[in-house]
């Protein structure tokens, strides 16, 4: 995942290089590049973040099993 953020980064850097303005190369980089890539990074680290945050609070997995019904 991290490739395709390091690409989409070069290629928003290279479209902002390439503006006739400051301005516009600024917001290109941003609007572009780091604000979508920030979104896209966000969603797709939902997971990991999940998984960490279980990790760190192992109690509330065991109450989750202790609520569960045995079967």
């Amino acid at each position: 995942m991290y490739i395709v953020a390091i690409g989409w980064l070069y290629v928003t850097v290279l479209m902002a290089l390439t503006e006739t303005s400051v301005i516009g190369g600024i917001l290109t980089l941003l609007f572009y590049g780091l604000l979508p890539l920030a979104l896209l990074l966000w969603l797709f680290g939902g997971p990991a973040r999940r998984r960490r945050a279980a990790r760190k609070n192992p109690e509330s997995t065991r109450d989750a099993d202790a609520d569960s019904p045995d079967r």
